[in-house]
């Protein structure tokens, strides 16, 4: 290649041409057999089977400019220190790329041709996407991303108040940006009027809930968050789910609230196939955290993150040839977002739930269930009445019934908080398990006039089960230690003195659950399902 058909070439084309060389294994200081690339739609990443190089492509979006070799190397430096908050075993440093274009080397002497970032290749089919199209993907892993995402969000950086990050109006500006790109890329008719509808649907959402989003940011919820956690930004190292490839582009883009993190998780995991893992991240993260009433927002960010990923779809196909298998599958993807919005913002009337129970009779482990299989949201009077206090939810404490933490004004408050994060969830669209024992008929009440103020339907679930089953449940909960509650075999026979049996009036509102049985869960769905739309 000549030095005057060098100059003639594009950006792109200069950068294609290097990648090219760059699978030459003696372009590497280190031994290298063969090298295997990555593309994305602003990114090469070459594989060298121990180390991985990631360089960018020269173009410039609305949402980040690599335009040119300074800004690359700028935008380099930032992805090494921000992903080293999540991983700095993987990011390594910057390094120079030098040489000619038909014989660069990684490092070295020589004219500078690009930067990339140099980092430790991590092992192969551990990625979480990878897991989930296995069929691999575990209620642990989900449990341990819940943990990881509560506490990371917990520990980090808060938007300063005279900062625009959490503005309604950048949020909105990013939403419409989205739509700007994507109805500018239709073909189809019916895909502008599917486009057009959402776009209604998001403008309605942006006009009722300004006043939610100024909250979140007066309240610390606008976070340095990493921006693009979906399950390709996921992988698994010794055990540990690791995040990598956050947002370093675009500060806007990171600097977010923690719901819209969360919510491109949970429409990930939905999108492939396993909206039952979405629900109990969801439930997970905030027992940890209590942030139910980022709850409002969260409809909102899905249809957002959806959108994103719609986005980064078309992109793709608008880099490779209409006849290509890539150009197919990027639509295919494309509509499987826009599917999933949709059904987002098309949603059921919530339904107000709540248990009834000694303890042990399985109430958490069905309400756990429910949430899996439908998104009930779970709101333990355990992990609350613990909260009010200041305590961890697994700092066990002997109880005592009408002592301590557990004396009656304690007590109160604690179904009064329950209240109040239940019209959090239900306002926000969401149907809500009060999960605790309800053995009196003051707090049912309570609930039930909480329902009718709302307007929405309310049940009760009443869990039983054998005398002994109980006992034996609370014994095995006491020796493993992990769960919440602090009932003892002490405690289940003091309820069973005090408790309030439910009236007549109530039974109408009852569905009775023999927790005993091994397949309770389908009859009681398909009993929810015709109680509460009996049309369908």
């Amino acid at each position: 290649m000549s030095e005057t058909n060098s100059h003639q070439m594009t950006a792109m084309q200069r950068s294609e041409c290097l990648v090219n060389a760059l699978h030459n294994p003696h372009a590497y200081a280190h031994p290298v057999t063969t090298v295997q690339e990555i593309q994305t739609h602003t990114a090469w990443v070459l594989l060298t089977g121990k180390d991985a190089y990631k360089i960018k492509k020269p173009v410039d979006f609305d949402f980040l400019d690599f335009s040119t070799l300074e800004k690359r190397r700028h935008w380099c430096e930032e992805e090494v220190r921000l992903n080293r908050r999540f991983a700095p075993h993987i990011y390594l440093e910057v390094t120079e790329i030098r040489g000619t274009l038909k014989q660069p080397h990684v490092g070295g002497s020589g004219l500078v041709l690009e930067y990339a970032v140099h980092m430790r290749q991590f092992p192969d089919k551990q990625l979480l996407s990878e897991l989930a199209v296995d069929k691999q993907l575990t209620t642990s892993h989900i449990d341990q991303l819940s943990e990881q995402l509560a506490k990371f969000h917990q520990a980090t950086d808060q938007a300063s108040p005279e900062s625009d990050y959490g503005q309604p109006a950048l949020i909105q500006h990013w939403v419409s940006e989205n739509f700007r790109f994507l109805l500018s890329s239709m073909i189809t008719d019916t895909d502008r009027q599917q486009l057009e509808h959402i776009q209604q649907w998001t403008h309605a959402q942006e006009q009722q809930f300004a006043p939610h989003f100024e909250d979140r940011k007066h309240n610390g919820f606008i976070r340095e968050c990493h921006g693009d956690l979906h399950l390709r930004n996921l992988t698994i190292i010794a055990g540990a789910i690791t995040p990598f490839d956050c947002i370093e582009f675009n500060d806007k883009l990171r600097w977010i609230d923690v719901m819209s993190e969360v919510a491109f998780l949970i429409m990930d995991l939905e999108t492939h196939g396993y909206p039952h893992f979405g629900h109990q991240l969801l439930n997970r993260y905030l027992q940890l955290t209590g942030d139910y009433e980022g709850l409002r927002g969260l409809p909102y960010y899905l249809v957002y993150r959806a959108l994103v990923r719609a986005k980064v779809a078309i992109l793709r196909r608008e880099q490779v040839s209409p006849q290509s298998q890539d150009y197919q599958e990027s639509t295919t993807e494309y509509g499987h977002y826009i599917q999933f919005v949709l059904q987002h913002i098309n949603k059921n009337q919530p339904v107000l739930y709540i248990t009834h129970g000694f303890s042990g009779s399985g109430k958490s482990f069905l309400a756990k269930a429910l949430n899996e299989a439908q998104g009930i949201i779970q709101i333990r009077s355990d992990i609350e009445r613990k909260r009010l206090s200041g305590l961890n939810a697994r700092e066990h404490h002997r109880l005592e019934m009408e002592k301590g933490i557990y004396e009656k004004q304690r007590t109160e408050a604690t179904y009064q908080r329950l209240a109040e994060l239940a019209t959090f969830v239900l306002n926000a669209g969401f149907s809500v398990l009060l999960d605790a024992t309800f053995l009196k008929q003051s707090h049912r009440d309570f609930m039930r006039q909480l329902a009718d103020i709302l307007d929405i339907p309310f049940l009760i679930l009443h869990c039983v089960a054998p005398k002994q089953m109980l006992e034996q449940r609370i014994h095995v909960r006491e020796k493993v230690g992990q769960d919440p509650s602090d009932a003892t075999l002490q405690v289940l026979e003091a309820q069973r003195g005090n408790a309030e049996p439910l009236r007549t009036d109530e039974e109408n509102l009852t569905l009775a659950v023999d927790t005993s049985q091994e397949n309770y869960m389908q009859p009681l769905l398909d009993n929810l399902s015709k109680r509460l739309y009996p049309r369908l």
